[in-house]
């Protein structure tokens, strides 16, 4: 019997347009009225959730009604699982930073105009700069309610004695990712997951695997208990930590490898239909 269901959001519950579906709203809420514990489990920071999931609002066609849902989950696994909030309660369930004492010298080796750096603090996203934040708020739109922006991440995070949750930097330069690669070497303690345009760069003890595992013993769950739904890399973790496991039709191949089941596509709310067949 499946007591909760830890669920990604680009990529799963967003379309390619970065849009919830009412269908996927549905899913969730049924889900949950069921008793079944809904985690958003996202690379996304706390305040970056999609507005819509956060509000709990279904659309109807033709009228002006909403339907909300506030309260449809609890616990949020954020930062690619640097952080397991309980938002009713306003507390940290588990946390993964970036040591302080790494902080600082990661950020001397990479100034230059090689990089736009942005990172996650206290559940938000700060970007260096005001091109990079008029970007950031772009691709997040009406999401965007935590992006900020700081004219030097280095000078922000000395001046205020932050913890960094994940940071990510961008590839602006050829050559950018070697030079990256480099200055992690002297970081043994620290992770990086690459794309073709940026890295982001994480605690050891930061997945979403070991969020999961946390917020499971702090609820006394059991891993056959646990059904996920992902599409990334980043996702393979929380597999191992769940029971179901239920890739996406465009997810990456090593996921799909590993999963019990392969829904449909993020452009066919496929992971709304997985729920309604696998879960509900």
């Amino acid at each position: 019997m499946i007591k909760l269901l830890a669920v990604d959001m680009d990529g799963t519950c967003l379309d390619r347009r970065s849009r919830i579906t009412d269908r996927m709203l549905l899913a969730l809420r049924e889900t949950a009225a069921k008793g079944i514990i809904v985690v958003p489990a996202t690379g996304r920071n706390l305040e970056c959730i999609p507005h819509r999931l956060a509000e709990g609002t279904l659309r109807r066609t033709g009228t002006s009604d909403d339907y909300a849902n506030r309260g449809m989950f609890r616990y949020v696994i954020s930062s690619n699982g640097a952080r397991v909030t309980d938002i009713q309660k306003k507390k940290e369930i588990f946390r993964a930073s970036v040591p302080a004492e790494e902080v600082l010298p990661l950020l001397r080796q990479c100034r230059g105009r090689y990089f736009g750096i942005a990172s996650h603090v206290r559940h938000r996203y700060l970007l260096q700069g005001r091109l990079l934040t008029m970007a950031g708020r772009l691709i997040y739109g009406k999401d965007a309610g935590g992006v900020y922006c700081v004219r030097d991440m280095e000078r922000f995070i000395r001046r205020n004695g932050c913890e960094v949750e994940e940071f990510q930097f961008y590839f602006l330069l050829p050559g950018a990712k070697k030079k990256l690669q480099a200055v992690l070497d002297r970081h043994p303690a620290l992770h990086a997951a690459y794309t073709g345009i940026y890295a982001e760069v994480y605690a050891e003890e930061a997945s979403k695997g070991k969020a999961l595992e946390a917020l499971a013993e702090h609820l006394g769950i059991r891993r056959d208990e646990i059904a996920c739904i992902g599409d990334g890399e980043n996702d393979l973790s929380m597999f191992e930590a769940s029971g179901l496991k239920i890739a996406m039709g465009n997810a990456a191949d090593s996921l799909k490898m590993r999963a019990d089941y392969v829904a449909g596509t993020n452009s066919n709310d496929g992971a709304a239909k997985a729920i309604e067949q696998y879960v509900l």
